[in-house]
């Protein structure tokens, strides 16, 4: 087992807990709308499947970064991928692709946190997301461990919120849970954003940097970060159909949580929300920082603010609007996520090892991978019924 020396060393619940904050985000609140619209028995199977392809996917990303030193996306495709004449303008175009795609990521955490804000306290949009970002990007130009910590500290307090929901659920009138097969359509949506929620991919590069390289514990803190995903979902999910039944409202499960337990609800949402924001503004911009500093050598703070002062200046214009930052960045990572794995076949190749995935490496797991990202992109264009 070779040695990765990184920025700073993380424990494994602070590698755990930036797959579970790049993760858990607006995605989570989403799926209760789409899970009404399924039998339990369907959700619990999408639930399953999209763990263990997911567990395949980012330990295929953690074995291309592992078998190259711990790089990120874009070294990683420089080194595997691109050849020839036009290699260095082809790494330039994955940068800036690659790049675009998380400022757009991040401008929606700051848009959404700007909307938190408002409906909170009463903020203006464009205070709501100074404010923000200035909390969000201070953790991040300190350093990966301060990022660590505060992801582990963020999501211990989202799951002892989600455990006070679960509990004033049981204890108020619960509402039956769907069952019977409501078609293909409904099941391949719930797929599609239970693997968007379920995606950490951008941050798995950092796991194998922080964990200095150690094999067990990489695969250990993917499984475990993935799992603790799938249970938050599954909580959050089942609260919010034994809270609202059928009649769920596409505002967020917490809108409709709220409505049935009362007010006081609205503030643990408030503070979920703003968690769950912080948690994925934190893995992204800590990635892309890197991403940027790889590419350009600027060092660590002059990339930091290449990385995120953009993300501010496109929220505070409001070039777009939340769920349209979102879809643009999705679209981007789906054909980059398919130029990972062709780069992952050609590291095995010229490694000749798997020490991470194994066999679920091989081939036939990779086009399964491929498959199944290109299912869920497909899946987010259905329409539910």
């Amino acid at each position: 087992m070779k040695k990765i020396t990184g920025e700073s060393k993380l424990t494994f619940f602070e590698a755990t807990s930036i797959i579970v904050g790049h993760g858990v985000g607006a995605g989570i609140l989403s799926v209760p709308y789409l899970a009404s619209h399924n039998s339990l028995r369907d959700i619990l199977l999408v639930l399953g499947f999209c763990y263990l392809f997911n567990v395949v996917l980012h330990l295929i990303i953690a074995e291309l970064s592992y078998n190259n030193d711990g790089a990120q996306f874009i070294r990683c495709l420089d080194a595997e991928l691109f050849s020839g004449k036009i290699k260095k303008v082809l790494t330039w175009v994955a940068f800036v692709t690659l790049g675009l795609s998380v400022i757009f990521n991040v401008s929606a955490f700051l848009t959404g946190a700007a909307a938190v804000f408002r409906s909170w306290l009463g903020l203006p949009d464009m205070v709501g997301m100074l404010l923000f970002y200035l909390l969000g990007a201070g953790v991040v130009f300190v350093g990966m461990k301060l990022v660590g910590i505060c992801e582990k500290i963020a999501v211990g307090s989202m799951i002892a919120v989600v455990g006070v929901l679960a509990v004033a659920t049981f204890c108020s009138d619960m509402s039956p849970l769907p069952t019977g097969w409501h078609g293909f359509n409904n099941v391949l949506a719930l797929f599609s954003m239970v693997s968007f929620s379920l995606s950490a991919v951008m941050s798995t590069p950092q796991i194998v940097k922080g964990l200095e390289g150690d094999v067990k514990k990489i695969r250990g803190a993917i499984a475990s970060g993935l799992a603790i995903n799938v249970g938050l979902i599954f909580l959050i999910t089942l609260v919010t159909l034994l809270s609202a039944g059928t009649k769920i409202s596409q505002d967020g499960a917490l809108v409709d949580i709220a409505a049935h337990l009362g007010g006081w609800v609205s503030i643990l949402g408030y503070l979920f929300t703003l968690l769950a924001l912080a948690t994925s503004f934190w893995a992204n911009t800590l990635n892309l920082r890197d991403i940027v500093h790889e590419q350009t050598h600027w060092g660590n703070h002059i990339s930091w603010l290449a990385a995120s002062l953009p993300c501010l200046a496109i929220a505070f214009f409001g070039i777009s609007t939340f769920v349209g930052f979102t879809r643009v960045a999705s679209i981007i990572q789906v054909v980059t996520g398919i130029g990972i794995i062709i780069a992952y076949n050609l590291s095995r190749k010229r490694t000749g090892s798997a020490q991470l995935v194994g066999r679920f490496g091989t081939l036939p797991f990779q086009i399964l991978v491929v498959l199944c990202t290109l299912l869920a992109s497909v899946g987010a264009m259905l329409p539910v019924k």
